[in-house]
């Protein structure tokens, strides 16, 4: 098992966060060319809008307007984190297993009003490939980053967490707190 090590790579930008009913967020995305250096420059730029953006632990590049399958994920420090990689970004992952399925309640930049209890597993293995050195990865991850993970997945596939949630009693109108 190969882990992906903490994002090292040049600063980015902050880009603004597309929402919903934007059409890239209900688009499939490109596969990328991790060695491609629009692609390194686009992880820096996801890297740098999800850290600016607060409570966020992940950004898919739909998300900023970019139909590509390329997503940043940090759980650091989350309260529900039980297993954290760190900052991390990954190109064109794929889900090779997953177990253990729960419902959790999950919100999203891009659904900025709602919130949804959406059933994912509770333990998955992702096959992805890093932006830079196009070296493959293989992480295997539980509790609150596999579901993060599979989050950002979904938004690479064209699915928002509202495409997810078992129907209209599911979904929730997000709190504010003063």
């Amino acid at each position: 098992m190969t882990a992906p090590v903490a994002w090292d790579g040049p600063e980015g930008k902050v880009l603004p966060v597309v929402t919903a009913p934007a059409t890239v967020l209900s688009t499939v995305g490109d596969e990328v060319d991790p060695a491609d250096p629009a692609v390194v420059r686009l992880a820096a730029d996801l890297v740098a809008t999800m850290r600016v953006s607060p409570g966020c632990v992940g950004l898919a590049a739909p998300q900023v307007g970019v139909d590509a399958q390329i997503f940043a994920v940090d759980v650091t420090g989350h309260p529900k984190a039980a297993t954290t990689h760190g900052a991390f970004v990954l190109c064109n992952a794929k889900i090779i297993e997953a177990s253990r399925w729960k419902a959790g309640r999950e919100g999203c930049l891009s659904v900025p009003d709602l919130t949804g209890d959406v059933k994912r597993a509770g333990r998955i293995v992702v096959s992805a490939t890093l932006p830079g050195s196009g070296e493959a990865v293989e992480i295997t991850t539980d509790a609150f980053e596999a579901r993060a993970l599979q989050h950002e997945i979904d938004h690479c596939a064209g699915k928002l967490f509202l495409d997810r949630v078992a129907g209209a009693h599911a979904i929730y109108q997000r709190k504010v707190y003063l």
